[in-house]
């Protein structure tokens, strides 16, 4: 007689997991959603082998939706790649789902196998092996150390301004650099630090000590990230308007495995100047699109902006818009928007891994 027990290998499932810190929590559903089993497993690398086996004890994994591939399950995200395991990105559940369901990582994790399941608001995760995943970690770096400059800077503008009067008129005049320099120089007597007078030239120089080691630093990042950026992608930089920093974060914003944008304008929306669509009855207009990498759109700002003033054809592009009434701010961002979609071959060159990948 044949047996009636079900065999494993037979039946597809799909798991979900919610990641943390610590811990990530995994569930396992069949083909029509019915829960499986939900488990946790610590996040090391045994308990990422013990997460993957116990996925397949249920059956033949077809895929896995994972919540924080970029964050918390970039490790698990990795291992499941390494693995042959197809990987899905999927947003954490919206507000009215929690209100009727409910919050804890069991529910977090069915709904992450739900959402991979029916293919709703998922993303292939971007790969974090290469050569873009070093240009990210250095661009951290950077613009950690140019955030912090920049505050060090004000500060030292902010104790000027409150500074006793003959301080504050040497020192007002001066340029950024020359006052950076005076003050890093400075030779305050320490033992006099109760006044007033004294402790603000002592202030002074430590914040204008701690803006130059920033500027080292900075420099000694950019060292590595020109020729960086010059051997992940020479094409990129020469369209007009591209630096290493504009070409730097459109790289990293397009992942090591940039075919997993299926279009021009899924780079557009994945860049927030992609328009979205705002009408109703007989008003039809587009409205900002405030989503995407919000970094990759301000690289775009700065770009057109560029063009603006020194390419003859965005030139003549704005000259022309402005006689159809368009302003100035609608210009700078329909130009924004062809650029992020791929004008001028920018998708082209974003192709790291040699044509066709689009």
């Amino acid at each position: 007689m044949a047996s009636i027990t079900p065999d494993i290998a037979a039946i597809e499932v799909t798991g979900g997991v919610d990641t943390h810190q610590d811990t990530h929590t995994a569930a396992v559903i069949d083909l029509v959603g019915r829960v499986l089993g939900t488990q946790q497993f610590p996040t090391t690398a045994a308990g990422y082998l013990a997460l993957l086996a116990w996925m397949h004890g249920f059956g033949r994994l077809l895929r896995v939706g994972v919540e924080g591939t970029g964050a918390y399950g970039a490790g698990l995200a990795r291992l499941l790649r390494g693995e042959g395991v197809d990987v899905i990105e999927v947003d954490r559940p919206d507000r009215k789902t929690r209100r009727f369901q409910g919050k804890s990582d069991p529910i977090d994790a069915i709904q992450a196998a739900k959402a991979a399941l029916a293919g709703d608001r998922t993303g292939t995760p971007k790969q974090r092996d290469g050569r873009v995943e070093a240009l990210r970690n250095l661009r951290v770096a950077r613009r950690s150390a140019v955030d912090q400059r920049a505050d060090t800077q004000r500060q030292i503008k902010d104790l000027i301004v409150t500074a006793p009067d003959q301080l504050r008129a040497g020192l007002r005049a001066l340029t950024v650099k020359q006052l950076i320099a005076t003050c890093a120089s400075m030779r305050p007597d320490r033992a006099d630090a109760a006044a007033p007078v004294t402790a603000i030239k002592i202030a002074l120089r430590s914040l204008a000590r701690r803006h130059q080691q920033f500027s080292t630093e900075i420099a000694d990042l950019d060292e590595l990230l020109e020729p960086l950026v010059a051997a992940i992608n020479p094409g990129l930089l020469a369209a007009n308007g591209v630096g290493t920093d504009v070409a730097g974060q459109l790289l990293v914003t397009a992942g090591e495995n940039h075919n997993r944008l299926t279009s021009e304008a899924a780079f557009a929306m994945l860049c927030g100047v992609a328009p979205i669509p705002a009408s109703s009855g007989k008003t039809t207009r587009h409205r900002l699109n405030r989503g995407g990498d919000r970094q990759a759109n301000a690289v775009l700002y700065r770009v057109v902006l560029c063009r603006l003033r020194w390419d003859p054809r965005t030139r003549d592009y704005m000259q022309r818009r402005t006689k159809d009434g368009l302003s100035k701010k609608e210009i700078i961002r329909d130009s924004a928007a062809e650029f992020g979609s791929g004008g001028e071959g920018v998708i082209e060159a974003l192709e790291v891994a040699g044509p066709g990948c689009w």
